[in-house]
């Protein structure tokens, strides 16, 4: 036991990068599951998480600062802290999440401006521009195949596009994955409006995504509205919609 102490910086260290990621994601999943309003306290939960993962280093420091003063502070131990220390590079990850997430609420809280306009082309090669739906209600849904709530959400969007059309809806999905992923989606869920790639000129307001899916509505005025987050109901979307046309 003696000898195993003299190893104790050296196993933590090496233990950190996984107990940061398992930090991370176990005090994560228990703020979120007791959040009474996850899209306001995204930040406070992001940040805990995030301070979570830093708890290992600072483990393995203390072992550290310990076996020096004990005077058996060696090589095994200094590997043990620089793991520690390089582990704190996965911090990197939610606060690059963070940043974007940040953004994303900002660029969606924007009302009354005109909407930035795009020029790329669909999973079919046609090429599809904002301004020509001039004078229509246009919905941006960004979504990506691995996003359940977006999988569940695109019949819906498809029914209450086929049926608003001709008073003048526009719906857009727009995703950063290949065309080729979207279309072999679209045979599993088909969908009747144009889904978008990300090759053509796409502003940044509409790639700044961190939270899926993400709803960018516009007036018939070219103008970006509020639109309802992912954790409300459907019904309060198509109402926004409605009310707009």
């Amino acid at each position: 036991m003696p000898k195993m102490s003299n190893y104790r910086a050296l196993i933590a260290g090496l233990l950190s990068p996984v107990a940061a990621l398992f930090l991370y994601s176990f005090v994560y999943a228990i703020l979120t599951g007791t959040s009474s309003d996850r899209e306001r306290d995204w930040l406070f939960r992001l940040s805990l998480s995030t301070l979570a993962m830093t708890i290992p280093f600072v483990v393995t420091l203390a072992l550290a600062m310990a076996d020096r003063r004990r005077r058996v502070f060696r090589l095994s131990g200094q590997i043990g802290l620089a793991i520690a220390i390089l582990s704190l590079g996965l911090v990197w990850s939610p606060v690059s999440d963070g940043i974007t997430r940040w953004k994303q609420s900002r660029n969606m809280a924007l009302r009354g401006v005109p909407a930035p306009g795009f020029d790329t082309v669909d999973v079919t090669g046609k090429a599809q521009r904002l301004r020509e739906q001039k004078g229509k209600v246009v919905l941006v849904n960004i979504w990506a195949t691995w996003c359940g709530p977006c999988r569940a959400e695109m019949p819906r969007l498809d029914r209450l596009y086929k049926e608003r059309k001709d008073q003048g809806l526009m719906v857009f999905g727009l995703s950063e994955e290949d065309a080729d992923v979207q279309r072999k989606y679209l045979e599993q869920v088909p969908v009747s409006y144009p889904l978008l790639t990300v090759k053509g000129a796409v502003p940044q307001l509409y790639r700044d995504i961190a939270r899926y899916p993400a709803m960018f509505l516009i007036d018939r005025q070219g103008r970006l509205q509020l639109a309802p987050g992912p954790d409300r109901p459907f019904e309060e979307l198509a109402a926004a919609i409605i009310g707009l046309l």
